[in-house]
C-alpha cells in the first residue's frame, strides 16, 4: 500500500496528475455541470452514469458502484499493485519515481510481464535491422516501393525479420528469456520430439500489435515474395498477453485523435489503418483481421459514439460491415459507412487515387447505416420480380422499424413509397405491424426473459430515513473536519448501517492523523476497498453549501430513533402476543414501555 512509498512522493503525483485526463485515456467524458460524465469502463452500459469530480479528484459509477481515485481507478481497470499504479501515473505526471518497490506477484503476473518484455525488445531489434542493417535493406526498399515513408516506417515502428532459422531464438535466450516461455508467447516453435525450437518468424516485414495502453503483445509478418506453402501475412497466435477479440490496432495512437474529432474509423486490417494515417485520417483503428466482436465494439463506445466503418468493397467485405454496424448499433454507437468502389480495399483505393480524393469522397460521403442497409438488402434481388421486391420492402419496413427518430421513419417510408409506388399511409401501418411482431418477438425471447447482469448494477431505491440522514451526515463529514468532530460528539460511531459505522471509524482516524479534508486522498488511505465506492458516492452527493443547525439536529435525531423505533417495533411484537395469551397484565405494563419510548421519539 501506500505507506510503502514516501507519503510527499504520493501526493506530489497525486498534484500532478488530473483525474479527467487519467480517465480519458479509457473512457470518453462530456462535461455537465462541474462534472464529467461518461460510460463505466466496469460494467456494460449504453447510457452513461459514470461520473467524475474534477474538484474532489474522484469517480463514481451510479450504475455499478464502482468508485475511487485516480490510484484505484489504474489499479482496478489495469489489474495493477499500488506501487505500479504509481509508477504509471509519476510516468503520465513527468515525476521522478525512485522508489520502485518489489510488489508479490504471482508466477503467471512475472510470466506475462516476460512476454511483453521480450516483445518490445524484439520491436526494437527488428525496427533496427529495418532501418539501419544492410540485412534488412530489400526489406526497407519493398516498403518504399510500397508508398511507405521513413516517417510512417518509424512512427508504426516496423521491421524486418532475419531470414534464419534460430536468430531470435539465441537472441533472446542470451538475454534470459526462457526458450518455454518465448514458445508461450508465439515467438519461436518447439520442434517435434525435441528439445531444440526454431523462430516463428523469418524474413517477413514485422508489423508491432500492442494492446490498448500501448505495450507490445504480438506480430504481424508480412513476406517480401510469395513463398509456396507460406501465408503472405503470418500473425502472433493467441497468447496470455494476446487476445484478438480484445485487441484494436493502432488504438493506443489513434486514441487523442478519436478524442480530438469524436469520430473514429474502423478498417478491417492494420493496412488498411497505415495508408489512412498517410491520408490524414489519425483517428483510423482496425480489427485484427477477424468480425468485430462485441468486446471491441465496447472499447469502442467507452472512447467514442461516431463511427466510420471502412471496409473492402468485395461480397466478404460488404457482410462483414453488415455485422459489424449491427453489433456497434447494439453497443450504442453512431455508425455510418464509407463504400468504394468494387474491387478495391481502403488501401489499394489511396495508392491509387491519393489521399484527398479518399478523404473527400470515401470518408466525407459515408453513407447513413439506414442507406447502407438498404443498399445491402438489394444484393442478390431482382426488384423487377414481384416476390424479391416483397421480401426487399419487407426488410426495409423491419430495419426502419428499429430507427428511433421520426423524420428518419418518415424520410425512409417516403423513399419506399416514391420508389414502388406504395401508399405512404399503407407502408406506415404495416411498418407499425412489423415494429408491435419485433416487439412482441424480442419479449418472448428466452435470451430476454432471463436476462442476466453482465456486472453487478446498483438498483436504487427509496432509502428509509435514517439511512438517508447517515449518509447526509458523512457527505458532510467528508466535507469539514470540525463538522466530522462534532458528529463524534454527538453520535460517536452510533450508526446504524454497519457499512456507515466502518466507513466513519476510518474517517475520525484519518482527521486525527492531521489530514485536511481531501476525498481523494482519504479513499486511498481506507484499507477496506470494498468501501472506496461507497466513500465516492456519498462524496460526490448534492448537499447544500452550509448545514443549519436545524438540519443537523434532524439528521441525529433520525439516526438516534431508529434504535428507538426498532425496540417500538419489537415491543409491539410482544405485546401482541402477550394478548394472544391473554396474559392481560403483561400486555398493558409492555403498552406502558411502548408508551414511554413513543414519547421519547418527540
Amino acid at each position: 500500500m501506500a505507506n510503502r512509498i514516501p507519503d510527499e512522493v504520493i501526493d506530489r503525483i497525486r498534484r500532478s496528475v488530473d483525474i479527467v485526463d487519467v480517465i480519458s485515456d479509457y473512457v470518453q467524458l462530456t462535461k455537465q455541470g462541474r462534472n464529467y460524465f461518461g460510460l463505466c469502463p466496469f460494467h456494460g452500459e449504453n447510457t452513461p452514469s459514470f461520473s467524475v469530480s474534477p474538484d474532489k479528484q474522484i469517480y463514481h459509477c451510479f450504475g455499478c458502484g464502482a468508485g475511487g481515485n485516480a490510484f484505484s481507478f489504474v489499479m482496478d481497470l489495469e489489474g495493477l499493485s499500488f506501487t505500479e499504479a504509481a509508477q504509471h501515473l509519476a510516468d503520465k505526471g513527468n515525476i521522478p519515481f525512485e522508489y520502485e518497490v518489489q510488489q508479490p506477484s504471482s508466477e503467471g503476473s512475472k510470466s506475462e510481464n516476460a512476454l511483453v518484455d521480450a516483445h518490445e525488445l524484439l520491436k526494437k531489434f527488428y525496427h533496427h535491422l529495418l532501418v539501419n542493417t544492410k540485412e534488412g535493406q530489400e526489406a526497407y526498399d519493398y516498403l518504399i516501393n510500397r508508398g511507405f515513408t521513413r516517417e510512417i516506417i518509424d512512427e508504426f515502428e516496423i521491421g524486418y525479420a532475419l531470414d534464419s532459422w534460430d536468430f531470435v531464438t539465441k537472441f533472446l535466450t542470451k538475454r534470459g528469456f526462457k526458450p518455454d516461455e518465448m514458445e508461450a508467447a508465439g515467438l519461436i516453435i518447439k520442434r517435434n520430439q525435441e528439445e531444440s525450437y526454431f523462430d516463428r518468424f523469418r524474413d517477413r516485414v514485422m508489423f508491432p500489435i500492442a494492446d490498448l495502453q500501448g505495450r507490445t503483445i504480438a506480430f504481424s509478418g508480412r513476406l517480401l515474395k510469395e513463398i509456396k506453402g507460406q501465408p503472405k501475412y503470418l500473425n502472433s497466435p493467441e497468447t496470455s498477453i494476446f487476445n484478438k477479440s480484445r485487441t484494436l490496432y493502432n488504438f493506443h495512437r489513434a486514441k487523442k485523435h478519436i478524442r480530438k474529432n469524436q469520430q473514429v474509423i474502423l478498417f478491417e486490417g492494420f493496412a488498411d489503418v497505415i495508408s489512412s494515417v498517410t491520408a490524414e485520417c489519425q483517428q483510423s483503428i482496425a480489427t485484427m483481421g477477424t468480425a468485430l466482436t462485441e468486446e471491441q465494439a465496447k472499447i469502442i463506445r467507452r472512447n467514442v459514439e461516431s463511427v466510420i466503418v471502412c471496409y473492402d468493397a468485395d461480397s466478404a467485405g460488404i457482410e462483414a460491415a453488415y455485422k459489424a454496424v449491427n453489433i456497434l448499433t447494439d453497443a450504442g454507437c453512431s455508425v455510418k459507412v464509407a463504400t468504394m468502389p468494387d474491387g478495391y480495399d481502403p488501401d489499394d483505393y489511396i495508392k491509387e487515387f491519393g489521399a484527398a480524393k479518399f478523404r473527400n469522397e470515401v470518408i466525407e460521403n459515408s453513407l447513413t447505416l439506414m442507406a447502407f442497409k438498404m443498399r445491402y438488402l438489394r444484393r442478390g434481388k431482382n426488384l423487377q420480380i414481384e416476390a424479391d421486391r416483397m421480401k426487399y420492402i419487407d426488410e426495409v419496413l423491419k430495419a426502419v422499424s428499429q430507427l428511433t427518430k421520426a423524420v428518419e421513419k418518415d424520410y425512409y417510408l417516403r423513399q419506399l413509397s416514391q420508389e414502388f409506388s406504395i401508399s405512404l399511409d399503407a407502408l406506415k401501418e404495416q411498418q407499425q405491424q412489423v415494429r408491435h411482431e419485433v416487439k412482441k418477438k424480442k419479449d418472448n425471447d428466452s435470451w430476454n426473459r432471463n436476462t442476466i447482469s453482465r456486472h453487478p448494477v446498483t438498483k436504487k431505491n427509496l432509502l428509509p430515513a435514517h439511512e438517508n440522514a447517515e449518509r447526509h451526515l458523512i457527505a458532510y463529514m467528508l466535507k469539514d473536519r470540525d463538522i466530522a468532530f462534532r458528529i463524534q460528539d454527538l453520535l460517536q460511531a452510533q450508526f446504524n448501517i454497519e457499512e456507515h459505522r466502518a466507513l466513519v471509524t476510518y474517517l475520525y482516524g484519518y482527521y486525527e492523523e492531521g489530514y485536511s479534508p481531501n476525498p481523494s486522498n482519504f479513499i486511498e488511505r481506507i484499507p477496506d476497498s470494498n468501501l472506496t465506492g461507497l466513500a465516492s458516492e456519498l462524496a460526490m452527493m448534492s448537499i447544500n453549501e452550509e448545514l443549519s443547525e436545524q438540519a443537523l439536529h434532524d439528521y441525529i435525531q433520525q439516526v438516534l430513533n431508529y434504535e428507538k423505533k426498532s425496540i417500538i417495533k419489537e415491543k409491539e411484537q410482544q405485546r401482541q402476543e402477550a394478548e394472544r395469551q391473554k396474559d392481560y397484565v403483561k400486555a398493558a405494563t409492555i403498552a406502558m414501555e411502548i408508551l414511554e419510548l413513543k414519547k421519547a421519539l418527540k
